[in-house]
């Protein structure tokens, strides 16, 4: 009977041991090296991430849909981080890389009252390459507009990525009420 508790003490043990995260994770996928340029005409690389926990999505400032609940929403949460004493960073990688030059994604922000001391908007790649960096790194569809249209193809999640680069969840990024959980789930892993 002392070796079936004894076992059963080592299982617990060794499942406690395997749950790296104090939250429930949805993802595992590495994020592929990248060194890209900001709002600022900046560079921000993933190696500049390391050691902090980040949340990212893919948006362009030329859409007319889910885009605009997107970075609402992450204006939200930046705010309600900065109200929690919460240090994250907020990624916004462009999809629309042709059109949005630095100082565009600079007003877009601006629009948001984005605070660009820990929110960075992306450029500085071509539309391949931020197609094949999201489907690689985040399993994130991005796709060219539709034949006469401007407005790109993409998924509409938020990433929670931690601080050794991994996206661990997704969420969505168009329900405000993923707002106050991505915020929960910061709090359980700092």
């Amino acid at each position: 009977m002392n070796r079936l508790k004894l076992f059963i003490l080592f299982v617990l043990l060794f499942l406690a041991a395997c749950d790296e995260y104090a939250i429930e994770t949805n993802m595992s996928e590495e994020i592929d090296s990248f060194e890209y340029t900001t709002q600022d005409n900046e560079t921000l690389s993933l190696n500049d991430l390391e050691g902090n926990w980040w949340v990212a999505d893919f948006i362009f400032t030329n859409c007319t849909t889910v885009c605009l609940p997107m970075t609402y929403n992450m204006a939200t949460l930046q705010d309600k981080l900065a109200e929690e004493d919460i240090d994250v960073k907020l990624v916004s990688f462009s999809i629309d890389p042709e059109r949005d030059s630095p100082d565009v994604l600079k007003k877009y922000g601006q629009g948001y009252d984005a605070d660009f001391t820990n929110w960075s908007f992306l450029t500085g790649y071509d539309f391949e390459t931020i197609k094949e960096f999201s489907i690689t790194s985040f399993k994130n569809i991005v796709a060219p507009p539709p034949t006469g249209d401007d407005q790109v193809i993409h998924g509409t999640l938020f990433f929670l990525v931690s601080p050794e680069g991994e996206v661990i969840k997704n969420y969505s990024g168009v329900d405000a009420g993923s707002v106050d959980q991505i915020v929960e789930d910061l709090k359980q892993v700092q």
